[in-house]
């Protein structure tokens, strides 16, 4: 059922930014929420923004100025809660149109209890984060000390450094199988696969378009060792996108290391692409305002195919620490950042970019249907 709006256009409502800037607002959901504050540039998936556990640790402002057109539905979240510590745009649509929507965004917002704003001139914040990059911040529609909020803000931890993780993986196995039918579309070229797939923060169509090529998944919490993986007899392991700094997950990089050592095929996704970097003997860096959005266009460096892929991340893979026998194959045509590599004649591919999203609208889908091709050739 949709419902109106959950506060009044009278609610004031303050994001402030760590190098003293502030935007006021319209309360559009009630809280307080600090994080690192970062745009995206998405025209649509608002609601698969704000269930990404990548975006744990983060406060989104959405350029696109109306946010909520459509609505929220359960079959279009990639995971069971909103993670986005706060959300942002021009103006939050009340009373959504479209194919049958289930919930007013505000109202989805007010229930998970994510600060919202809108009213305020998200232009100017965005040229604000491109010019000195990613900063923290604050969201507020509750206090109006700005100088407290400062000095609170001073203290929060920059996202350099923390390992979130954690806070999102999944506490146990779980065991999901084939799909019965395969979308319209999709292929069914998997169907004697079993996978191993590492959740720091897995999305559900991941999982979904796995499952839609007749592939069995377990999914395994973030830690789990690389030797019960072994035991489990699958034909390939898929490491997931997350969110934090890949550096301080050192435990993690021991076990995909050890996995390396296998010979089972490995994918890397977003996270698990910086995660295998390191891996193997590279680095890492914190890019100046990430990449978040559905336009990034990503050029494969054999053919100039260039594919118009969705990417939400603020690290990257720095391509001259990477080891000899790795071959970087896709880059970033923005900023000439890594997309893509492999490791010599090795069953491993790496992905910066989300193949399971579909802004292209699937340029970037083949890339699973590469890594099965990799699963059912292994000895």
């Amino acid at each position: 059922m949709i419902h109106s709006p959950v506060t009044s256009a009278a609610d004031e409502a303050l994001l402030l930014l760590e190098d003293g800037s502030l935007f006021r607002g319209r309360a559009v959901s009630a809280g307080t929420r600090f994080g690192e504050v970062v745009f995206n540039t998405a025209m649509t998936g608002y609601q698969d923004v704000l269930t990404d556990p990548s975006y744990r640790g983060q406060i989104v402002v959405m350029t696109q100025p109306h946010i909520g057109n459509y609505g929220v539905r359960r079959d279009a979240a990639e995971s069971q809660r909103p993670w986005a510590e706060g959300f942002v745009a021009r103006r939050f649509t009340a009373r959504p149109s479209g194919l049958d929507p289930e919930e007013a965004l505000p109202v989805y917002l007010h229930r998970w209890q994510v600060p919202a704003v809108d009213g305020l001139d998200t232009r100017a914040v965005v040229r604000r984060l491109r010019e000195h990059g990613a900063l923290r911040g604050v969201l507020t529609t509750e206090r109006s000390d700005v100088g407290a909020l400062a000095a609170e803000l001073a203290d929060f931890p920059p996202m350099e450094g923390r390992a979130l993780v954690d806070d999102v993986t999944a506490q146990e196995v779980r065991v999901l199988e084939p799909a019965a039918e395969a979308p319209a579309g999709e292929p069914r070229t998997g169907e004697a696969l079993h996978l191993a797939v590492y959740d720091f923060g897995v999305k559900e169509n991941i999982l979904r378009s796995l499952l839609a090529r007749g592939v069995r998944l377990s999914v395994l919490p973030a830690r789990t060792p690389a030797a019960e993986v072994a035991a489990l007899g699958v034909d390939g392991v898929v490491l997931s996108n997350g969110p934090g700094d890949p550096q301080p997950l050192a435990g993690i990089v021991d076990e995909v290391r050890h996995l390396l050592a296998s010979p089972l095929p490995i994918l890397g996704i977003c996270l698990g692409h910086q995660l295998l970097g390191l891996a193997l003997g590279g680095d890492t860096f914190k890019l100046k305002f990430g990449h978040h959005g559905g336009n990034q266009p990503v050029r494969e460096v054999t053919t100039g195919r260039v594919a118009i892929t969705s990417q939400n991340h603020g690290f990257a893979v720095r391509p001259d620490s990477l080891p000899a026998d790795c071959r970087v194959t896709e880059l970033n045509l923005n900023d000439g950042t890594v997309e893509a590599f492999r490791v010599g004649e090795r069953p491993v591919l790496s992905v910066q970019y989300h193949p399971e999203a579909a802004p292209g609208p699937h340029d970037a889908a083949p890339v699973f249907d590469r890594f099965l091709d990799l699963c059912r050739r292994r000895p």
